[in-house]
């Protein structure tokens, strides 16, 4: 890779999920991602709660090696719904990977009604989501509701692009977040994790 340095925000803008190719700087978009590796089979992303996000970025990677991360503060995407209403909890967002796996970090910044506020209410900081790598959002989505499970909150990003997480919290220790594989989704979640394979230890945060 080109040691050519971008900013955070240059290499994956807000709305980290559903990322198109033609956002990312011309070095990155055009860098090459290896298919056969597991980036998007199945589960592809663990996500947490944290009550503060820089310490929670370093408590991490002190501890288990992982790096460097890359930082929305805040996440702040057009349009956000939880249970069916508008409403934009403003969060800090955190990612990087660890091997194969996204790692997400989430912090909510208020009080505002959200998948996260009532996750904090309910048992804590802690484990919130699985990221599920589906291939068509519609379909995965109604699969899930003819099992009887809610759609709990909808993020749509520029483009259109659109993200959602299901409540399974009935069943499961947590929610799944269905993520859609488009060829921008491949391209951002590709390169972030080349770059966290090629990290040298040294920055905490990329281009921070």
């Amino acid at each position: 890779m080109d040691n050519t340095q971008y900013t955070r925000r240059q290499i994956l803008k807000p709305g980290l999920a559903a990322a198109a190719a033609m956002l990312l700087p011309p070095a990155l978009a055009r860098a090459a991602t290896n298919d056969s590796l597991p980036l998007f089979n199945g589960v592809m992303q663990f996500a947490y709660i944290v009550p503060d996000i820089h310490q929670a970025m370093a408590d991490w990677t002190a501890r288990l090696g992982i790096g460097p991360w890359f930082l929305n503060e805040p996440f702040d995407p057009p349009q956000t719904l939880y249970r069916g209403q508008p409403s934009r909890p403003p969060i800090n967002l955190a990612m990087t990977y660890s091997g194969a796996m996204n790692i997400e970090l989430i912090q909510p910044l208020d009080e505002t009604p959200s998948v996260y506020r009532e996750t904090l209410v309910k048992k804590g900081y802690g484990f919130h989501h699985w990221g599920l790598a589906v291939d068509d959002l519609g379909t995965a989505l109604q699969e899930y509701l003819d099992q009887g499970y809610e759609e709990a909150h909808r993020v749509i990003l520029d483009g259109g692009n659109q993200v959602v997480y299901v409540d399974t919290t009935r069943d499961m220790p947590g929610m799944i977040e269905l993520i859609e594989i488009t060829d921008g989704v491949r391209t951002a979640f590709g390169n972030m994790h080349q770059i966290a394979e090629n990290w040298d230890g040294e920055a905490l945060i990329y281009g921070g």
